[in-house]
């Protein structure tokens, strides 16, 4: 991870003074309406703005950068949030950590579309588990049962489709042989329920919201994502980890199901001002704000301050939020 440093205490004192100035609104981009990021960018957002008029911090008011009014907006997601993250359309978004890698180093997806480098790391936020779900008549118990099944990865550009290709072909299983419809999440999970379509892949914090309500309405499954084909995709794409889904999750198994995490990361563009992101970065981090983000869901226990999860962002740290870590003591 690159790091930038930028002494922190002329930025302390430059937020202390931006209560005196005019309202800020600031643009976070999320995912869409349905997903976790959405509801969690919202929490964000609540908790890093800090409008004129505001009660005091100490005083049960407001722990966000004074003066700011931080707005959570529903995107197509990562590749969206990036792209509008280069072209100055977002002031931060949720950005899943391979997808931020890939962009900012212009491999991988980007290979060839050319590197994102206005792309700067906040903080990792959250792990998010890829759900292969499967109705339960349809006889898919691996990713090689999909074979002549009814699938969908998303919609078209979606980082589902994305990572549904990188399991296809880590189970050698060409795309060919997959009837995939590409359908938005809410799309899928209506053709699932109907009986027309077999599978789907959501990536999302569990419970996923749109699982949850699917399984209400029809038996479904998760396929287990384990074995040697995992661990040597793993190998290949190291933002990749291993995690397991609840037992019950979503009324199905009575064990827990393995799968694959990938992290969600706040980033931000270069051209910040490097006084607000790190107010923006201090208030994400404001005790209050760890207490609200931790305790919403159950991947937010695992929002956690510390240099081991400022290295998985795999980006450079802009410079604002660099300083902030430098002053905590969690970088040197």
């Amino acid at each position: 991870m690159a790091v930038t440093l930028v002494t922190g205490v002329g930025l302390a004192l430059s937020i202390g003074m931006a209560a005196a100035q005019d309202i800020r609104f600031f643009q976070i981009g999320t995912g869409p309406t349905g997903e976790t990021g959405f509801a969690f960018g919202g929490q964000v957002a609540n908790a890093i703005s800090n409008p004129p008029g505001s009660r005091d911090c100490d005083k049960g008011g407001s722990c966000g950068v004074p003066g700011m009014v931080a707005v959570a907006k529903s995107t197509g997601g990562s590749l969206a949030n990036v792209e509008a993250i280069e072209a100055g359309r977002l002031d931060a978004a949720l950005v899943q950590s391979d997808i931020a890698y890939w962009a900012y180093h212009g491999t991988g997806v980007y290979k060839g579309r050319g590197a994102a480098r206005k792309l700067r790391a906040i903080a990792m936020l959250y792990p998010e588990s890829l759900h292969l779900a499967v109705r339960r008549d349809a006889r898919i118990r691996s990713v090689r049962d999909l074979k002549g099944k009814r699938v969908s990865f998303g919609g078209k550009d979606s980082v589902e489709l994305l990572h549904g290709r990188m399991l296809l072909a880590a189970f050698g299983l060409p795309e060919s042989q997959v009837r995939l419809s590409p359908l938005s999440p809410e799309a899928a999970a209506d053709a699932m329920a109907a009986g027309q379509l077999d599978a789907m892949l959501v990536i999302d914090a569990y419970p996923a919201p749109i699982l949850t309500e699917l399984a209400q309405r029809t038996g479904i499954e998760l396929i287990a994502l384990g074995g040697p084909e995992i661990d040597k995709l793993r190998a290949r794409h190291p933002f990749l980890s291993a995690s397991a889904i609840p037992a019950g999750a979503y009324g199905g198994a009575a064990v827990e199901v393995m799968t694959l995490d990938v992290g969600v990361m706040l980033v931000t563009g270069a051209n910040q001002p490097d006084e607000l992101i790190y107010g923006v970065t201090r208030a994400l981090w404001h005790p209050t704000t760890q207490a609200l983000l931790s305790g919403s869901r159950p991947r937010g226990r695992l929002f956690r301050l510390s240099a081991t999860e400022l290295e998985r962002t795999g980006i450079q740290l802009h410079g604002g939020a660099s300083a902030y870590y430098f002053d905590a003591g969690v970088i040197r």
